[in-house]
């Protein structure tokens, strides 16, 4: 009698066997399952894949089959049950002056050769005479100015490389300034004389007549 119990594919019992009839089954209904045979009166609640923990169809559920999940693009997989992610995390981002040590891991299943992100990215520090953005995955050498014919105007660090630029020779810059300063010393010069004359040059009275003696 017991082995007629676990006779539902895909359905579930809709009236249990007895000794002179057999198990009655029904379809499960939709967004519900059964995986197995089994003696269930009740399909099992299909799983959902809910964006907030991450997660993406991977395979849809059908009668047989509970829903696949799957990580979000740049999510990696924290839990599992069987082939199915049940919760996932944004990757790490590595910060300007780390470089991408290693990619977020990937398994890929053997049954449909789909790739599941499992594993975290990972950061490390660049060295000194080079630096990453927080994107490469490799650090870079700073740029050497003198070979483009340049001069350093601005230091690198490990988060950014150094600034080249035509710097201008201090003889020309020293010819540049010393007139200037000499015009403005001349002109500024001339301006004070010529207010301090107005201000002091005696001014005749007015309204009053010059006797002559």
């Amino acid at each position: 009698m017991w082995e007629w119990r676990l006779s539902c594919p895909r359905n579930r019992v809709y009236r249990h066997c007895t000794e002179d009839t057999s198990t009655t089954c029904v379809p499960c209904l939709e967004s519900t399952y059964t995986a197995v045979p089994n003696g269930l009166e009740k399909c099992l609640i299909c799983s959902v894949c809910d964006p907030e923990y991450g997660l993406k169809i991977k395979m849809k559920c059908t009668q047989s089959s509970d829903t696949v999940c799957e990580p979000l693009e740049g999510y990696y997989c924290m839990d599992q049950v069987r082939d199915s992610c049940t919760q996932a995390m944004k990757h790490t981002r590595c910060s300007p002056g780390q470089y991408i040590k290693q990619k977020g891991w990937c398994h890929v299943s053997v049954i449909d050769f789909i790739r599941t992100a499992l594993k975290d990215t990972t950061c490390d520090t660049c060295t000194a005479g080079t630096y990453s953005n927080g994107t490469f995955q490799t650090c870079q050498p700073h740029s050497k100015c003198e070979v483009w014919g340049l001069s350093e105007i601005k230091p690198g660090n490990n988060s950014s490389d150094v600034e080249c630029g035509r710097q201008t020779p201090v003889p020309v810059i020293a010819g540049i300034i010393v007139p200037v300063a000499m015009v403005v010393v001349v002109v500024t010069t001339v301006a004070l004389v010529i207010s301090f004359k107005k201000k002091y040059t005696p001014v005749p009275p007015v309204g009053k007549d010059l006797i002559l003696v």
